[in-house]
């Protein structure tokens, strides 16, 4: 249902414009990562003397979402050449993309007469019109006879709002509840139809309504914004009625599918404590905007972000204040590389809003982006303080944290959300054990690590990446082999097109000395993430193994200019310089994996085999294990580690048939 309606709506003719007249939004969503961000561009207007120096550069700042120089540049093109209609379209779409709707409306209205962007002209100018009051006129605008499902569903909608506003309240109602269409108009037509009945006071249709909205499972996954509006209204319809339970009821069915949902709790908070919240739509005007908001909401998805940020834009025009809009377009914006517009419209939901928390989360987590990790630790610390039973603060911050390598406060921050927890936790708690397992496991404490990616199954055991992180640490100490294999085979069938899980599949294979399987689980990996640095190494260590060398040489060089960690490069280079050592016979016999995982050189193994005190690895084998095997005490696997300088390299890594020089007790 979900892709059957992405393609559907992918289709509507808002979109055509953008990739027909606006063609520079195919290349958004794989630029993104590598576009400078527009925030750091200038343009220097005054240098700009040609016509196609400016509209070049206007394309420039249009394909890197860099609404604010673009709009100058269309400007000054058009001082060139005032009646070209193609940078008048340009210039209309910048201005309602970077939410200048004042002026946006008025070259919509220029404009209504261009075939090319009359779906965008006629609702620019019926919104315009339901902003004077003159809902009449913002009807007669909207009539649609087109054969597109989006556009007739948007228009219908619209259309009833007019006439809410126009004191025909009844008559909108009867519209919405008669739309006839695909079965995915059905969550946008019932909770349109439920807000329409509450605000002309029939309680009755609202809730009935509502209940069928909130009951679409399909319509849920479709357009959870929608759905989650749907929760609100119909527990603020019951709670203004007085029935306090059935509003709480209401918040729990929401509950099921979304939980820990920062706007549920605070809306569930202030019904217990017997306050009446006032409904999302108030007004002819915010039914219209949440009628842009859903449609938006239901196309955000990667390559759809030109089309989500127009709907939001406009319905902005409509409803400033809403922080639904707010906050879905400062997502916009970060995906955009713009974090100081992400931080300012962060920054505009109201204090009052159910939703401020979460942009006050988001905020953090974007201050970080910008560097100033300090101000968003600070920031992020504050709101647990202030609510510590807020799961999703904790995430926030260990996020922050993560980022910043601080592994012993990572630690601390999961086990205080951990104790906040309790001894019950839900299945959506899985996250903060999965990160809490990390958080130890970066500190080199397995025994505390591997419990918490456990109980992160026992939560969730469909979740693929602690079952690829699990099953991959288990395979990447040589311990519990075949189940951790078994568990990234499972986080493949979950995710066939992650190239991280499948990654982890093929150098899974690669260090059990299988490794033909490892080759062709990593070309799938590298056509599915292409350029990843991690990959290109691993790739070119496989082809090396099955003689392919000259491609092992191709793929690691490729991951150089990929920018790997700064620890790897070395690794890398002196790949490229001598290749991989050779694997011992009995070692390869006994399923080993190369000496470049962090093996003994030729000369540490024969020290180790002469000692007394020699240890051959077997296969499950960790220094962890040994170390309390041959002295009681797990922590002494430091001492194995300066035994065998070998270990320096990678402590984690060793494998069976290995030779270990064993320290002599109390050494």
């Amino acid at each position: 249902m979900r892709q059957s309606l992405a393609i559907r709506l992918l289709a509507g003719t808002a979109l055509a414009f953008l990739v027909g007249v606006f063609p520079s939004g195919l290349v958004h969503a794989q630029a993104a990562d590598t576009a400078k961000p527009a925030e750091t561009q200038t343009f220097d207007l005054d240098s700009v003397d040609t016509f196609s120096g400016a509209f070049l550069a206007a394309r420039t700042a249009d394909a890197d979402r860099d609404y604010e120089n673009a709009i100058a540049l269309y400007k000054k093109a058009l001082s060139f050449s005032p009646n070209e209609l193609d940078i008048q379209e340009r210039l209309m779409i910048a201005l309602f993309m970077n939410g200048n709707f004042d002026e946006g409306v008025v070259l919509a209205e220029e404009l209504k007469s261009d075939e090319a962007v009359e779906r965008v002209t006629s609702v620019a100018r019926a919104l315009e019109a339901v902003r004077k009051g003159d809902f009449a006129g913002a009807e007669k605008i909207l009539t649609y006879s087109g054969p597109n499902d989006l556009d007739r569903l948007m228009n219908q909608l619209l259309v009833a709002w007019t006439k809410v506003g126009a004191g025909q309240g009844k008559e909108a109602l009867s519209l919405v509840e008669g739309l006839k269409g695909p079965e995915w108009y059905g969550i946008f037509q019932h909770y349109n139809a439920g807000a329409i009945a509450a605000m002309i006071g029939d309680a009755d249709a609202a809730r009935r309504n509502f209940v069928d909205a909130l009951t679409d499972k399909s319509g849920a996954a479709t357009a959870p914004d929608t759905f989650t509006r749907t929760v609100i209204s119909l527990a603020t319809l019951e709670a203004q009625l007085g029935n306090k339970q059935k509003a709480l009821d209401a918040i729990s069915a929401g509950d099921e599918l979304i939980s820990n949902f920062a706007p549920f709790k605070a809306l569930r908070e202030h019904i217990e404590a017997g306050d009446k919240p006032e409904p999302l739509a108030k007004t002819a005007a915010q039914g219209a905007a949440g009628v842009l908001f859903s449609i938006g909401g239901a196309l955000n998805r990667d390559g759809a972000e030109d089309t989500v940020m127009l709907y939001l834009q406009l319905a902005r025009a409509l409803d400033p204040n809403s922080a639904d809009t707010l906050i879905m377009l400062g997502g916009l914006a970060e995906a955009a590389k713009q974090p100081d517009r992400a931080i300012k419209l962060y920054g505009q939901v109201p204090a009052t809003s159910p939703m401020r928390r979460i942009s006050e989360l988001q905020l953090g987590l974007t201050l970080a982006e910008t560097g100033k990790v300090d101000e968003a630790r600070a920031h992020l610390k504050s709101l647990i303080d202030s609510d510590p039973a807020d799961i999703r603060s904790y995430l926030a911050y260990g996020s922050v944290l993560s980022d910043a390598k601080d592994y012993p406060a990572m630690a601390a921050n999961y086990d205080k959300a951990v104790e906040v927890i309790g001894s019950k936790p839900a299945k959506g708690h899985w996250s903060i054990f999965f990160q809490r397992g990390i958080a130890y496991e970066r500190l080199k404490k397995w025994d505390q690590a591997e419990p918490n990616f456990r109980k992160a199954l026992e939560l969730n055991p469909e979740q693929p990446q602690v079952l690829n992180y699990l099953g991959y640490s288990w395979v990447d100490m040589n311990r519990n082999l075949e189940e951790g294999l078994d568990m990234i085979r499972k986080a493949v069938e979950l995710r066939p097109d992650d190239g991280y899980i499948v990654d982890s599949l093929g150098w899974a294979y690669f260090r059990l000395g299988r490794f033909d399987e490892a080759v062709r689980e990593l070309e799938r990996a590298i056509e599915l993430k292409a350029g990843d640095a991690t990959i290109n190494d691993h790739l070119g260590d496989a082809y090396w193994r099955v003689g392919r060398k000259l491609e092992a040489t191709f793929q690691w060089k490729r991951s150089l200019i990929s920018k790997p960690d700064l620890a790897e490069i070395p690794k890398i280079e002196a790949k490229l310089r001598d290749g991989l050592p050779e694997i011992a016979p009995e070692v390869a016999a006994k399923g080993g994996t190369p000496a470049q995982t962090g093996a003994m050189t030729d000369a540490e193994k024969s020290q180790a085999a002469a000692s007394e005190d020699g240890y051959t690895v077997k296969a499950g084998d960790s220094l962890w294990d040994i170390a309390t095997e041959a002295y009681g005490d797990g922590q002494r696997f430091i001492d194995l580690i300066n035994a065998n300088p070998g270990l320096k390299r990678n402590p984690d890594r060793i494998y069976p048939g290995q030779q270990l020089k064993m320290p002599k007790n109390g050494n």
